[in-house]
């Protein structure tokens, strides 16, 4: 049994920080850490807001971060072992908590005798220092989509995290090169969800925390170079039954899926627009969110085709599965993928309509009109007048959520961009 001298309490915030504190192993045998509630009032540029759920005009009160202290993982950090925390207030689950509304969603499917499965994609680029101290790319002059080895990472930077993962115990699936350079797939394998999600969380501090240590920066934001590609997070889902199939399956069924498959794809359609904030949580996402973006612009499903927000791959029997394209790295993994999956339940409960499958390539012909919004104040409205969404996900959540990031759309409206700048000041 490994000891450890410290252990690092984590959770995700609303803006998905690992937000966290060091403890003694002593200390942390409590169980509790505590922290000033109003961390769920603060924005990126830490202006301290009074939004749902910041308690800012109440004293600025304690929330309870819970954990088992017997539950530890192996840190990146000497001498360091990791609890992940869920949140709570008074003793009674803290609404803004992430983690215990994928924990709550994973509960209702398992009331309808389903086992949540989850694997998650993500993507994110490479950045170094130039020569005036800015980040600029990661120069990897030999770089091609599925590369390996040192012609894509010449300084090895994707080996140190495949090490560390290991180390970790965070099971990779697969690592390479993206489309754009120097862009990198980072995978890692299918499990339950609750599991899924913890270990992408911290798979995604540990990477940046590596490469950090090693001058680098690992960006997962969802489009940080103007003349290339975004970078998104999957969501890959399918249920257990309770004989241990896969429910999503049907040898007999049209295309070889589910009516359960087909109901929580009308699902995801219906509640597309709704879900956009969620998962595109900044004014950044919408860059990366375009037509012929093969980004999960769309209000389509289709049998492997990637142009499409929810694609079916190919594999089926034991392998099959739903593939949510739409989301990026800016959003919490807890509620981005406890998002798709209650817009999912939303579908087997209500009985929407499937819409037809994409024909269309997605990049000159698409089967329809519906698509995200265009900016994130549109999404953040098309969220609010989700109804059935909303409490799906929690209406206490989304209105601190969106009152928060109505925030962060009000600051960017007001900023005078580098671009107008360089376009327009000259000539007017």
């Amino acid at each position: 049994m490994n000891t450890y001298k410290r252990m690092r309490v984590l959770f995700c915030d609303h803006l998905n920080l690992p937000r966290g504190k060091y403890l003694p192993e002593a200390v942390a045998k409590s169980g509790n850490a505590r922290f000033c509630i109003s961390l769920f009032g603060l924005t990126h540029d830490r202006e301290l807001t009074p939004v749902t759920g910041s308690m800012m005009l109440e004293g600025l009160p304690d929330l309870e971060a819970i954990f088992d202290p017997d539950d530890v993982r192996p840190s990146w950090e000497e001498d360091t072992g990791i609890v992940l925390a869920d949140l709570q207030k008074d003793g009674t689950t803290l609404p803004t908590c992430g983690r215990s509304l994928l924990k709550r969603t994973i509960s209702q499917f398992g009331e309808k005798g389903l086992d949540t499965q989850v694997g998650i994609e993500l993507e994110a680029f490479i950045f170094q220092r130039g020569e005036n101290g800015a980040w600029v790319p990661y120069d990897t002059p030999g770089a091609f989509v599925y590369g390996s080895g040192q012609s894509v990472d010449p300084a090895g930077l994707i080996d140190d995290i495949w090490r560390q993962a290991e180390l970790c115990n965070l099971p990779i699936e697969s690592l390479n090169s993206e489309y754009d350079w120097p862009q990198f797939e980072l995978t890692l394998r299918y499990s339950d969800a609750l599991s899924a999600i913890d270990n992408i969380f911290l798979f995604k501090v540990m990477a940046k925390e590596i490469l950090a240590k090693r001058g680098y920066l690992l960006s997962f934001m969802p489009k940080p170079l103007s003349d290339r590609g975004g970078s998104g997070l999957h969501v890959n889902f399918s249920f257990n039954d309770s004989k241990g199939g896969n429910a999503l399956a049907d040898p007999n069924g049209q295309d070889g899926i589910s009516d359960l498959a087909r109901r929580c794809i009308a699902g995801l359609i219906q509640h597309h627009e709704g879900m956009a904030a969620l998962l595109a949580p900044t004014v950044n996402s919408y860059r990366r969110l375009r037509p012929a973006s093969l980004s999960g612009y769309w209000a389509n499903w289709g049998l492997d085709h990637r142009g499409t927000t929810v694609r079916i791959p190919g594999e089926r029997g034991s392998a099959t599965r739903i593939e949510h394209r739409m989301a990026d790295c800016a959003a919490n993994p807890y509620v981005a993928t406890a998002t798709v999956l209650q817009a999912a339940r939303l579908g087997i409960e209500n009985g929407y309509e499937l819409t037809p499958e994409e024909t269309g390539d997605c990049f000159e012909n698409i089967n329809t009109e519906r698509c995200v919004p265009e900016n994130l104040g549109a999404a953040l409205a098309a969220l609010r007048s989700d109804e059935a969404l909303v409490d799906a996900v929690g209406p206490d959540l989304v209105a601190n959520f969106c009152e928060i990031k109505e925030v962060e759309w009000g600051k960017y409206l007001a900023h005078t961009t580098d671009w107008e700048l360089d376009y327009y000041q000259n000539f007017i």
